[in-house]
């Protein structure tokens, strides 16, 4: 004969969830225990060593302190590697146009735009780079990257009427700039003059990424600083 299942009924359940509650009930009552002892020990001890409380502000104060100063530290360092940071132009050759747009935001941030960031993508209305100078100019730069350098494709005239369509009325900047590890165009180069822009090729490029001179002192006709600064 064959054997007769026992039918599983509603009954069964019920149990199953009233054990687990109980478990899960013990586990937590445990746990407070566990954790009330733990409390009435710590203070058992203090009690029993009460030149113990006085150490404990002093020890936070002084782990303040520390990490205050590692933080200056670590601060300070940042920026002495910021001063220091230069680029052979064989180097940014070699870039990929994302890691030239990053290195573009890095020249800026060496030379004391703490705002600097990459903003390239899609998307972005003409701008790669965008960042604050010390004088509280606002700049708005695009970076075409050429692999061959001055040997490839010169940037004409449509990236700039894409950056000056853009530059001002969208992205509020007060200084306009195209940077190119290659060349422009002579129309470009007409174009970016009759409308403010401001264009940097290899050379403007190699001599501001190699040394330690910021662009606005190496760009013709800046706009004025917006405000006063201890730099001005």
């Amino acid at each position: 004969m064959t054997a007769r299942r026992r039918p599983v009924g509603p009954r069964g359940r019920p149990r199953s969830r009233k054990r687990k509650q109980a478990y899960t009930g013990g586990e937590v009552l445990v746990g407070v225990v566990a954790i009330v002892g733990v409390v009435s020990a710590l203070m058992n001890w203090l009690a029993a060593h009460p030149w113990v409380l006085p150490l404990i502000p002093l020890t936070a104060v002084a782990g303040a302190f520390l990490w205050f100063r590692l933080r200056v530290q670590d601060e300070r360092q940042r920026q002495a590697r910021a001063r220091a940071l230069r680029y052979p132009i064989a180097s940014l050759d070699q870039l990929h146009h994302r890691q030239f747009e990053h290195a573009i935001r890095d020249l800026m941030l060496r030379d004391g735009c703490p705002d600097a960031a990459q903003v390239g993508g899609a998307g972005d209305n003409g701008a790669d780079v965008k960042a604050t100078d010390p004088y509280g100019r606002r700049w708005v730069i695009q970076c075409k990257h050429r692999r061959a350098g001055l040997a490839g494709a010169a940037v004409g005239t449509p990236d700039l009427h894409v950056l000056n369509g853009t530059g001002r009325p969208v992205h509020q900047g007060d200084v306009i700039v195209l940077v190119t590890n290659g060349r422009f165009t002579k129309p470009a180069t007409d174009f970016a003059r009759s409308q403010r822009l401001h264009l940097v090729d290899r050379h403007t490029l190699a001599a501001w990424a190699a040394g330690s001179r910021p662009l606005w002192e190496l760009l013709r006709a800046v706009p004025p600083p917006r405000r006063p600064t201890s730099l001005s």
